[in-house]
This record gives structure tokens, sequence and C-alpha cells, in this order.
């Protein structure tokens, strides 16, 4: 029962990001109407460095793949988990009213992290 659970969350929590990495590169999610200066400040900044949305666009589309998968959630995790990291600060320093959604998605990541952490024992020794 327990990996039905992990493999539903799993598959939606890649498609989620999947979609977020798409948006990057094609832009049809429409942005909502008010949006807090932090975070419109933030992201102009983060425009101003050509090659960063691109990365972190092809970083979410690849890590979302991966943890769609079984036998590569593990890879996928380790991929996502700086992104989700910068996610969470986003929120919680500029945007709060998205923080239940991000530390949503970082208690699955951080799940699926510890599921695997076995595998990970290799290269920490």
């Amino acid at each position: 029962m327990k990996k039905k659970i992990l493999f539903g969350i799993s598959i939606l929590f890649g498609l989620m990001f999947i979609n977020s990495g798409l948006n990057k590169f094609f832009n049809y999610m429409p942005m909502p109407d008010e949006i807090p200066t932090g975070l419109l400040n933030l992201m102009s900044a983060f425009m101003q460095i050509s090659w960063l949305m691109p990365l972190i666009a092809i970083a979410e589309i690849a890590g979302g793949i991966l943890f769609i998968f079984a036998r590569t959630r593990a890879l996928g995790a380790i991929v996502i988990f700086p992104i989700m990291v910068g996610i969470l600060l986003t929120h919680a320093i500029n945007a709060p009213s998205g923080l239940p959604i991000a530390l949503v998605l970082l208690a699955i990541n951080l799940w699926v992290l510890f599921e695997n952490r076995e595998k990970y024992l290799p290269m920490i020794k």
C-alpha cells in the first residue's frame, strides 16, 4: 500500500515540476494579478541572468521525469532538492501565501530522500 501511495504522489510531484519547467520556456500559465513587490524584484533580478531560468527549467524537467519512475526516483529527488530549497526560501521571504504548498512539496521530497537513503550512502563514504 505504501508503494502505491508513493507512486501516486511521485507522479503528481514529477508532473508539477515538469509543468513548472515547461512554463519557464513557453509561458503558458497566466501570471497572478497581484504579485508582491519583493517577488517582482526577485524575478526581475533572475531574468537579468540570461542563463539562470533555462538552467532551472531544465533541472525541473529532468528532475520531474526522474522522480516519476521508481528506478530513478532517488536521483530525481537529489536533482529537485536544491530547487525545492529555493522555492521554500522564496515563499518564506517574499510570498508567504505559497508557503503551505511549498512545505507539502518539501515534505514529499524529504520522504523520498528518506526512503532511498541507502542509495545515497556510497556518496558520503
